[in-house]
């Protein structure tokens, strides 16, 4: 176990043993510039191509502990990136689960799809990736049990509200903050929210 995620654990941002495991399996210098793999361990986020970011390590831990993603589970990953917290989920949700991964820009979804595929993920029918517009959601693989949001929104997008299961959970930026959010009913949703954090913006398909 690397002194990231020792780091990690030692501050209370990592909790959950499937979440641990994922972080020590899924190593984060495969979602990185080769030119940036010095930096693979640092708690930073770190530049990607295209105007976009890998996430902190210590945020993602967050974001991951909130969702409480679980074995066998449906989950829509929107803003997918580097497919570092693709590999993450595919790893969680296991062979019986699967990870929809939406990625607006052309050239990351294909780069994401690539590092994921190092882990077979791809290959096994885990993960799936679509050059899509993450806010319209997506819904042939919904209704989803988690939903986790990676860029920063002005509200929560209608269509993940309606892909989300009743009882499911979404982990999405507002602003700054960090929204934990779980269906109730259709209409009726619980909200938690976790000030402090920085996001780079969604982006909108042209």
């Amino acid at each position: 176990m690397n002194s990231l995620i020792n780091k990690l654990i030692h501050l209370g941002y990592l909790r959950s043993d499937n979440v641990i495991a994922a972080f020590s399996n899924i190593n984060r210098i495969e979602f990185v510039p080769s030119d940036l793999e010095q930096e693979a361990y640092a708690d930073i986020p770190l530049p990607i191509g295209y105007g976009q970011t890998i996430s902190q390590p210590l945020t993602v831990a967050f974001m991951l502990e909130l969702l409480e993603a679980e074995k066998g589970q449906n989950i829509l990953d929107v803003g997918s990136g580097s497919g570092w917290t693709t590999a993450l989920l595919s790893f969680i949700v296991g062979e019986k689960g699967k990870v929809t991964a939406l990625e607006v820009i052309p050239e990351l979804c294909e780069t994401g799809k690539l590092n994921v595929s190092k882990f077979n993920f791809v290959k096994k029918g885990i993960a799936e990736f679509y050059n899509l517009d993450g806010r319209y959601g997506y819904a042939k693989n919904a209704p989803y049990d988690r939903i986790l949001v990676s860029a920063m929104a002005d509200e929560i997008p209608a269509a993940l509200k309606k892909q989300l299961k009743i009882g499911g959970k979404m982990v999405i930026p507002i602003f700054n903050d960090i929204w934990y959010v779980e269906k109730k009913s259709e209409d009726d949703f619980y909200l938690e929210k976790f000030p402090g954090f920085s996001f780079v913006p969604l982006v909108e398909k042209k």
